[in-house]
C-alpha cells in the first residue's frame, strides 16, 4: 500500500560543504572563487572562528594567531565573528561581535578587520567606541559602499537582545563610526502578539530548562544593500517585516537622527523570519525563511517567488552572492540549540553549505 504524499523539494541545492565541528554563521566568495566562513563561539568548541575551505579542508584564516584571542578585548585577534562579507574591491572583512556567549563587550573586542586576499594579510583594524559599540551590542552582519567619501563606508546591524537595536555606519578611510536608528521599531523585534514564529512545526522561543519561555528578542539582523546603493534593507531577525532605508541619510553626519528615520520605509511581509538578506546585480532580493527551509527572492517588479525549498535547509542563516552565479547559503539548525529547546542540543552534525543557481552577480558598489 502506497504511503500519504507529502511535500516536494523546490528549485536545486548543491552541498558544497558539510562542518562536524562548530556550527557555522557566515559564508563569502572572493572574486576568484574562494570561499570564507565563520563559526561564533556559542557554546561549541572552536578551534577558529574564521577559516577559509580549501580542498575541503577548514583552514584557520588569516593564521592560528588571529585566532587565538587573549581575552574579550584583544583588538589584534578574533574574539567571536559573526561574520565575513568579501567586498567590492576583493577584500576579506571580518566582524567580531567581540561577545562569546553574548557576553557585555568591551572596547577592543567589537571591531571591523580588513585582509588583503593579494596577502592574506590584516591590512586595517577598526574598532569601535563605546558609545557605537554599547556594552548591549551584537555586530551582526555588513554591506559595503565604497563609493562614498575617501574610501567607501560600511553598514553594520547591530542585533542585540537585551539593550537598542540600530545600524551602525563605519567611514572606511578614517575608522569614525556612528549610531543610526538607535533603538528605532523597525529595528526592534516584534512581540508574540503579532510575530509568533513556527519552526519545524514548534513555536520557536527561547525556553529555559526551568521556567515559562519568553519571546526570542533579537533585533535587526540581515542586511542588504541596493543593486544602485540608494537604500539600504533590514530586517530584525524576530519579524516577518522589513524595511529600507536611504543611504544618503546614514551616511552623512550632519543630517539629523529624525530626517534619518523620515526616510525608513516598511517594505511589507516577507514571507516568514529571516536570519538573512542578499541582493544580486539584477535588481532582485533574497531573504532566507527560517520558518520554511527555505530561500525566497523578491524580482524587480515586488513579486516574490520561491528560489529553493528544502528539507535540508535548516535555519538557512547567511547567503552570499557569488561571481561564479551561485547564491551560496549556510544552514545551521540554530533554532535546536539548547537555548530554544529547555537546555537539550537537538541539533545533529554536519551542518552545511550550499549553492543555488541564480545567473546573476553580486552588488559591487566601487
Amino acid at each position: 500500500m502506497n504511503g500519504p504524499v507529502g511535500g516536494e523539494p523546490v528549485g536545486e541545492l548543491e552541498l558544497v560543504h558539510t562542518f562536524t565541528g562548530p556550527m557555522p554563521t557566515g559564508v563569502t566568495v572572493s572574486h576568484t572563487g574562494r570561499v570564507f566562513v565563520n563559526f561564533p563561539k556559542w557554546g561549541d568548541e572552536v578551534p577558529a572562528t574564521v577559516v577559509e575551505l580549501r580542498g575541503g579542508r577548514e583552514v584557520p584564516f588569516p593564521d592560528q594567531r588571529w585566532n587565538s584571542p587573549s581575552g574579550n578585548a584583544d583588538a589584534e585577534a578574533f574574539v567571536s565573528v559573526q561574520s565575513v562579507v568579501v567586498d567590492p574591491a576583493d577584500r576579506l572583512w571580518v566582524l567580531d561581535t567581540g561577545s562569546p556567549m553574548f557576553q557585555p563587550t568591551e572596547p577592543g573586542g567589537p571591531k571591523l578587520v580588513r585582509v588583503d586576499l593579494d596577502t592574506d594579510t590584516v591590512a586595517q583594524v577598526i574598532t569601535f567606541p563605546t558609545d557605537v559599540a554599547l556594552t548591549t551590542t551584537y555586530l551582526n552582519d555588513v554591506r559595503f559602499d565604497l563609493r562614498r567619501g575617501d574610501g567607501g563606508v560600511a553598514y553594520v546591524t547591530d542585533s542585540s537582545d537585551s539593550g537598542p537595536n540600530g545600524i551602525i555606519v563605519v567611514d572606511l578611510a578614517s575608522g569614525a563610526s556612528w549610531r543610526r536608528l538607535h533603538d528605532h521599531p523597525s529595528t526592534k523585534a516584534e512581540p508574540l502578539a503579532t510575530f509568533r514564529p513556527v519552526v519545524e512545526g514548534r513555536p520557536f522561543l527561547q525556553r529555559p530548562p526551568d521556567g515559562p519561555p519568553s519571546p526570542v528578542a533579537m533585533g535587526s539582523d540581515g542586511i542588504a544593500i541596493s543593486a544602485d546603493g540608494t537604500r539600504l534593507y533590514y530586517c530584525p531577525l524576530a519579524s516577518r517585516r522589513w524595511y529600507s532605508v536611504a543611504t544618503d541619510a546614514l551616511a552623512d553626519r550632519t543630517v539629523a537622527e529624525a530626517e534619518v528615520a523620515a526616510t525608513v520605509v516598511d517594505e511589507g511581509d516577507k514571507g516568514g523570519g529571516s536570519d538573512g538578506l542578499e541582493t544580486d546585480d539584477a535588481g532582485r532580493f533574497y531573504l532566507t525563511s527560517y520558518e520554511h527551509n527555505a530561500v525566497l527572492r523578491r524580482r524587480p517588479d515586488g513579486e516574490f517567488e520561491t528560489l529553493v525549498h528544502d528539507p535540508r535547509l535548516l535555519w538557512p542563516d547567511t547567503m552570499s552572492v557569488a561571481g561564479d552565479g551561485y547564491l551560496y547559503v549556510t544552514a545551521n539548525q540554530l533554532h535546536r540549540q539548547p537555548t530554544y529547546q529547555r537546555g537539550q542540543d537537538l541539533r545533529r552534525r554536519p551542518y552545511a553549505l550550499f549553492r543555488t543557481r541564480i545567473d546573476a552577480g553580486p552588488v559591487r558598489l566601487r
